[in-house]
């Protein structure tokens, strides 16, 4: 039977392609804003606008392509379409053949653009523009791209049957071990202390998240029914149980809540629902949330000061870590009741717990090696790092002539 057009599904991710973009600017933009002294408001979020603007060019003139082109074993995509060349308005997509294929287009720009702009906030108060301009061209291409096609275009980490519904590898375990290798080259800041100078614009930052998380994970099930009900009814869950779980992290530890620990929490159980939100039930969500705020919680708290690495809005911590538990926990609780196309430990299927914790290591390991080798060809080139002056006195006036602020 040919496929046709869905107009219940093309609205849907008409909506979620929307909520998506809703995440990067100016979702992402003000979380991260908010979180830097006042001196480098305006520069910190700059990072995720261009982000967006860099990555939005990349994939319609060749990412996508080589993203979800034909497989070629296993690795890449074949680029043909090159520059949305030979693509009609009324072609449906191969892999969600309900919409049109440049409605599927634009949602995975989405998600490639959101990565890449998560990293800005581990390397913020201290990178040159120009080199983060580089550094967004050069990752997109080299990571992104690649990771891509190996888990949602037909590459080998698909093949393997490595599940990931909406991202736990190729978005958040990708982003947060690349920001983990760009501040190992940037070196530590001057001033190493987490300062927010607005805790209300990330509040506002985390709840657009949190809003457009239901595009980002929803929106993967591809179409408007029960998958995307079901995936977004444990996205919800999962948040709340990551507030919750940090709120009460913060009591044990210091007898009182913090407001920046709850949109951490919640942060955290995004991230980690991510990967199986279309295959996990509600209950499987709640431990999902619960668990992963102290597994980013422990990784900040403890193993950061102990390694040494400056973070500096902990990236790592949250995306890279909750991604990793997300990853795995996908591999534990897929319910083939929920999608047929996962079945986890707990339901008789030890294998996709070897298939998940394979695609971690493999994304990580190569994000970790081809980030170093573009952040360190780049400090050889145009340098990385701002001066000394430059960092103590801000980076909003001496970058760009602006300030966040006349008072």
């Amino acid at each position: 039977m040919d496929a046709v057009l869905n107009s219940g599904d093309t609205a849907w991710m008409l909506i979620s392609t929307a909520l998506v973009m809703l995440m990067t600017v100016p979702g992402v933009a003000l979380f991260y804003g908010g979180l830097t002294k006042k001196e480098n408001v305006l520069n910190t979020m700059f990072l995720s606008l261009i982000a967006f603007a860099v990555t939005s060019l990349i994939w319609v003139l060749y990412g996508y392509q080589f993203a979800f082109g034909a497989d070629i074993m296993g690795l890449i995509g074949s680029p043909a379409n090159l520059f949305m060349n030979g693509i009609g308005v009324d072609k449906l997509a191969e892999l969600a053949p309900t919409i049109p294929d440049f409605l599927y287009i634009a949602f995975q720009l989405t998600f490639a653009a959101i990565t890449v702009a998560l990293i800005s906030g581990a390397i913020v108060e201290r990178m040159k523009f120009s080199a983060w301009l580089a550094f967004i061209a050069l990752w997109v291409s080299l990571v992104y791209v690649p990771v891509a096609h190996w888990v949602w275009g037909g590459g080998f980490l698909a093949q393997l049957g490595a599940l990931d519904f909406a991202g736990g590898t190729v978005v958040h375990i990708n982003s947060g071990v690349a920001a983990l290798a760009l501040v190992y080259l940037l070196g530590k800041r001057k001033d190493t202390r987490l300062l927010p100078h607005n805790l209300g614009y990330s509040v506002i930052g985390a709840a657009l998240l949190w809003f457009g998380w239901f595009g980002f994970n929803a929106g993967s099930a591809l179409t408007a029914g029960g998958l995307a009900a079901s995936a977004f009814l444990v996205t919800n869950t999962a948040a709340a149980a990551g507030m919750i779980s940090w709120v009460i992290i913060d009591y044990l530890k210091t007898g009182k809540p913090t407001v920046l620990g709850g949109i951490s929490g919640a942060v955290a159980g995004l991230v980690a629902i991510t990967p199986a939100a279309g295959f996990v039930t509600v209950p499987a969500a709640i431990i999902i949330g619960l668990v992963t705020s102290a597994i980013s919680y422990l990784a900040i708290s403890y193993l950061k000061p102990r390694i040494g690495y400056d973070d500096a809005l902990d990236v790592f911590g949250i995306h890279g870590m909750s991604g990793i538990w997300g990853s795995v926990a996908t591999g534990i609780f897929a319910a083939p009741f929920i999608n047929e196309l996962g079945t986890g430990l707990i339901y008789g299927n030890p294998g996709q717990m070897t298939a998940q914790v394979i695609a971690v290591v493999i994304v990580a390991v190569y994000s970790f090696i081809v980030t170093l080798v573009i952040g360190k060809l780049l400090d050889l080139t145009v340098g990385l790092r701002v001066t000394e002056k430059e960092e103590i006195e801000g980076l909003d006036t001496h970058l760009h002539e602006e300030t966040g602020y006349r008072i």
